[in-house]
């Protein structure tokens, strides 16, 4: 079983309109609701992949009702997500059909209460016997504690089990000097972490800083890993237009999956790209083209240097 770990679980709602103009009124063409939150898309991908995948994370309010309403209708996903009183975020995608580009709207999510946080714990120790590797994504919610996913990634690593992080700002400072095997930072949080806008620098940085390994997103300039057994740079065949909204949660469940199969890097690296690339293809997060991702996966260019590790 794989688990990941969403604090700020959301449920996604994506809107389609043919051109987003500033101060003006729209048509929706379209209306897409999915339970969402980084791990979460990256626990729908990892189960298409015919994965067994553990949800936890919080949920409550009507919103968080619908998500899980929604994940229980998910093959391969089970929820393991802890109740709270607030109420679950919302996440709001508006797709321009005419250029392409996405809107972003995300809310800050609950008030998370001490005694949740703790009773989240709980679940966690429970859920990390079983677990062949654990995801933890995405952002804190309010009340969480900020050195929360060090805590997590501590926990995992004691338990002997692989803990990939993918976070940003100071939970990612405090979380890579927990030494997770991955991280995935994309390229501005990257520079956050480091104060460095040189990929190559900075994938050095970090894991200098504590991580096991750096897989670093840097758009449609593909990945850049830094690992103990080498660097590679994986780049797509093409670029793909649509929306971008989880590709990056596709990515990770490339990642996720090719450590838990035992693949060497640039499979793994191979998978990652052409799922975050079909991903863009696909209407909604959490979701990905699969002729897409069949069709790139022998495509994909990883190039490598095993004498730099």
């Amino acid at each position: 079983m794989i688990l990941t770990v969403t604090l700020n679980t959301a449920l996604d709602l994506t809107y389609r309109v043919r051109s987003l103009r500033p101060h003006t009124s729209h048509r929706v063409l379209g209306v897409a609701e999915r339970p969402g939150g980084k791990g979460v898309n990256a626990a729908r991908v990892l189960a298409a992949l015919g994965h067994e995948v553990t949800v936890t994370g919080f949920a409550g309010g009507g919103t968080g009702r619908a998500v899980r309403d929604r994940l229980a209708d998910t093959p391969g996903v089970t929820d393991a997500l802890v109740p709270v009183a607030g109420a679950t975020r919302r996440t709001i995608a508006v797709v321009d059909e005419l250029s392409g580009d996405t809107t972003q709207l995300n809310e800050p999510g609950p008030q998370i209460r001490p005694t949740e946080w703790g009773a989240f714990l709980d679940r966690y120790d429970e859920l990390l016997p079983a677990a062949s590797a654990v995801a933890l994504c995405g952002s804190l919610p309010p009340g969480v504690p900020v050195g929360a996913y060090a805590n997590l990634v501590r926990g995992a690593r004691s338990a002997g089990v692989p803990v990939l992080l993918d976070t940003s700002g100071e939970p990612l400072r405090r979380g890579v000097a927990a030494r997770p095997d991955i991280i995935k930072p994309n390229a501005e949080e990257l520079a956050e972490l480091t104060g460095s806008h040189e990929p190559s620098r900075a994938t050095r940085d970090a894991r200098r800083r504590g991580a096991h390994a750096v897989v670093a997103s840097l758009g449609p300039q593909g990945l850049l890993a830094v690992t103990p057994e080498g660097r590679w740079r994986a780049l797509p065949p093409t670029r793909v237009h649509g929306n971008p909204t989880g590709a990056g949660d596709s990515a990770v469940a490339g990642l996720l999956s090719g450590l838990v199969e035992q693949l060497p890097w640039p499979a793994r690296l191979s998978r990652a790209i052409a799922l975050s690339t079909a991903t863009v293809r696909a209407p909604v997060a959490g979701e990905f083209d699969r002729a897409t991702y069949e069709e790139l996966l022998g495509r994909v260019t990883v190039a490598g240097d095993t004498s730099a590790a």
